[in-house]
C-alpha cells in the first residue's frame, strides 16, 4: 500500500507530543490529520523547558532539532546544595560523539513555534484547530471522531489515532474507557521566569535543599534564553500567589536569590504535581501518548521528554503497519514498552518527591540526616535525591528485543554516566561514511529503517539473505566500511563477530555473535512482533525504502 494515498492517522492534540507524532508519521510518508480543540496556538508561559539530548535527536529527524538546540541555552553541569553548602556537582557523559549537548533549555512555547513551522512545510499534515472531540468510534477498519467545531459538528475518519490530548484530556480518556490513576502531592510549587543578569549561573542547573531563603523546602534554578532564569520554589499547600505579590513578599522572595539586580517577571504560575498513569496505552486503534497517558513531577525533566519518546515509538510502529511491513501485533508492543517506561518514570520521580516532600516526621528526620552527612561524607551523595534527570528508557525486556547473555544491562549506572550499549539501549552516536550519502551521523542513519550492522568477521552473505526474506526497509552495512576511524566500534564496544540489529528509533534490537541466516532472521521477526519462522527463498538485493 502507498501510505500517502491511504486514510490518514488522526492525532488528537497539538502540543509538542502531538506535533512530533504528526511530523514523524509524515516522515514515513503517512498522511496525518492533527486536531486541537483550541481556536489557535496559545504561547503562554515557559512550561516544559528542559529538552534532553536524545529528544533533540528525534526532532532533528524532522528538521527541528538543530534550531531548538541553537536557540536554547546549553547546560552541562547539575549542582546540588544543602543550605549554603554545595554538596556535589556532576557533568554528563555520553559514549561516542553526540551531536547535541546533554540538555538545552528553551520555552515550550518557542519549541511549539519551531515545530509548527515544520508542520506548515509538510503537505501530508492537515491541521484543524477548533475541533473538540466529543465521540470516538472504532472498528476493524478504522477510527471515527465526532467533533464540535465553530461551524457546528464534523466527523473525521482515519485508519489509526494517537491521543496526545495532554493532562486535561479527561474527556478523551473517558471516551476510551481508560483511567488515569495515582496520587497528587499536597505541596505546591511556585514557578517564575525572571529576566535578570546572573552570568555565572548561565551554564548550570542548581538545586537547593533548605536554603535560608526558603527554609524547610527546596528551590530549583534553570537558565533559559534571553538572560531569563526559571526558578521553582516549593511552597505549602495553602500558598496564595496573589496575596504574596500584593504584599511585596514575592519581590522579597526573588531578591533573596538574585540580590539587588533589576529584574522582570516574564511569567509566573503555581503548580500542583501529580504521579498518575493510565491502565492501557493502546485501546484498539487508538494509542495514548504524553501527558494524556502519564503525569510525573517535573524534577528530572521526564514529562515532555518521555512524551516525545512515546511519539517516536508510536510513529514508526503505526507506519510499519500502514505500509504492510508488520502486523497489528506490533502495536501491542507500544503499550509494553511505553507503559514500562512510564512506570520507571513514576518510580524515579515518585522517589524524588518523597525525598523533597517527606510524608511524616520520621522521613523528614531521615532526609535531614542524609543531607547533614553528605556535607562531609561523599558516600552519602548517592542518597541525596534532587531528581534523576531524563534519560531514554531501556527496552531490554521488551518482547521485540532479543536478549544477550553477554550484554544484558542489569540496572542504571550512576548519575551522569552511560553503560556499554546492548539490546534495548539507544545506540551511541558517531560520524560514519556511507557510499552515496557521504559523512553522516549514525543515529540519523539508523532512523531510516531497520539496520543490520555487521562486523568484519561475519558472513555478510548470510546477513543479506536474512534481510531479503522480509518486506521491511532494511539496510545491511559493514561496520568497518562505514567506520574508518573506529569511533562507532569503540562506542559500541563492538566485536568483529557481531551483528547489531538496530530499530527505526535507533534502539538496539539484538546483538548476535557468530550468527547465521536463521539467527538474524529470528531477531528481525522478533523485532516485528512476529513468531520466528523458517526462512523463505533467497532474493537479490535489499529493500531500500526509507523515510523521506
Amino acid at each position: 500500500m502507498n501510505a500517502s494515498q491511504s486514510r490518514p492517522v488522526l492525532v488528537l492534540g497539538g502540543g509538542p507530543v502531538g506535533q512530533t507524532t504528526a511530523l514523524l508519521l509524515a516522515r514515513w510518508a503517512v498522511p496525518v490529520v492533527l486536531l486541537d480543540q483550541r481556536p489557535r496556538r496559545d504561547p503562554v508561559g515557559s512550561k516544559a523547558i528542559c529538552q534532553q539530548r536524545d529528544v533533540l535527536d528525534v526532532w532533528d529527524a524532522v528538521g527541528a532539532g538543530r534550531r531548538i538546540a541553537d536557540e536554547g541555552v546549553t547546560w552541562t553541569t547539575a549542582r546540588t546544595f544543602y543550605r549554603d553548602r554545595e554538596l556535589f556537582g556532576y557533568s554528563f557523559q555520553e559514549r561516542g560523539s553526540p551531536a547535541f549537548p546533554p540538555f538545552v533549555n528553551i520555552s515550550q512555547a518557542r519549541t511549539e513555534e519551531i515545530l509548527d513551522e515544520r508542520i506548515a512545510a509538510e503537505p501530508l499534515i492537515d491541521v484543524r484547530w477548533g475541533h473538540r472531540v466529543t465521540g470516538i468510534e472504532q472498528d476493524g477498519a478504522g477510527v471515527r471522531l465526532r467533533c464540535a467545531t465553530p461551524e457546528g459538528t464534523a466527523t473525521v475518519e482515519g485508519c489509526w489515532a494517537v491521543a496526545c490530548a495532554g493532562a486535561r484530556g479527561d474527556a478523551v480518556r473517558r471516551m476510551l474507557g481508560v483511567e488515569l490513576t495515582g496520587r497528587s502531592f499536597d505541596d505546591r510549587f511556585l514557578i517564575c521566569d525572571i529576566r535578570t543578569g546572573l552570568p555565572d549561573w548561565a551554564g548550570e542547573r542548581r538545586f537547593y535543599f533548605d536554603p535560608a531563603w526558603n527554609p524547610g523546602r527546596q528551590v530549583l534554578i534553570h537558565p533559559c534564553p534571553d538572560s531569563t532564569f526559571r526558578i521553582d520554589w516549593q511552597v505549602p499547600a495553602g500558598y496564595d500567589l496573589d496575596a504574596e505579590e500584593a504584599g511585596g513578599a514575592l519581590d522579597e522572595r526573588i531578591r533573596a536569590i538574585i540580590g539587588d539586580r533589576p529584574y522582570e517577571i516574564v511569567w509566573k504560575s503555581v503548580y500542583r504535581f501529580h504521579s498518575r498513569l493510565v491502565d492501557r496505552m493502546r485501546v484498539g486503534r487508538v494509542l495514548l501518548a504524553g501527558d494524556c497517558a502519564h503525569l510525573v513531577s517535573p524534577f528530572g525533566a521526564r514529562g515532555l521528554n518521555s512524551g516525545v519518546q512515546d511519539a517516536e515509538n508510536a510513529a514508526w510502529k503505526i507506519a510499519f503497519v500502514v505500509h504492510g511491513w508488520a502486523g497489528e501485533r506490533l502495536l501491542d508492543s507500544y503499550h509494553d514498552e511505553r507503559h514500562a517506561a512510564a512506570v520507571e518514570n513514576l518510580e524515579v520521580t515518585g522517589t524524588t518527591m518523597r525525598f523533597l516532600v517527606p510524608a511524616d516526621e520520621q522521613e523528614r528526620q531521615r532526609r535531614t540526616a542524609i543531607l547533614e552527612r553528605a556535607v562531609h561524607d561523599r558516600t552519602a551523595w548517592a542518597e541525596v535525591d534532587s531528581g534523576r534527570l531524563s534519560e531514554p528508557f531501556w527496552y531490554a525486556r521488551s518482547p521485540l528485543t532479543t536478549p544477550s547473555a553477554h550484554r544484558l544491562p542489569a540496572c542504571r549506572p550512576e548519575r551522569g554516566t552511560t553503560p556499554p550499549p546492548g539490546p534495548g539501549v539507544l545506540v551511541p552516536d558517531a560520524p560514519v561514511s556511507v557510499p552515496g550519502r557521504g559523512t553522516t551521523r549514525f543515529r540519523e542513519l539508523a532512523r531510516d529503517g531497520v539496520l543490520l550492522l555487521a562486523g568484519s568477521g561475519v558472513d555478510q552473505a548470510e546477513v543479506r539473505a536474512a534481510a531479503t526474506a522480509i518486506e521491511v526497509p532494511v539496510r545491511c552495512l559493514d561496520l568497518a566500511a562505514i567506520d574508518r576511524a573506529g569511533a562507532l566500534a569503540e562506542a559500541l564496544s563492538a566485536g568483529t563477530s557481531e551483528v547489531w540489529v538496530i530499530r527505526p528509533d535507533a534502539h538496539v534490537a539484538a546483538v548476535l555473535t557468530h550468527p547465521d541466516r536463521t539467527d538474524v532472521l529470528s531477531a528481525l521477526r522478533r523485532l516485528l512482533a512476529e513468531q520466528p519462522t523458517p526462512p523463505g527463498p533467497s532474493a537479490e538485493g535489499v529493500s531500500l525504502s526509507a523515510p523521506r
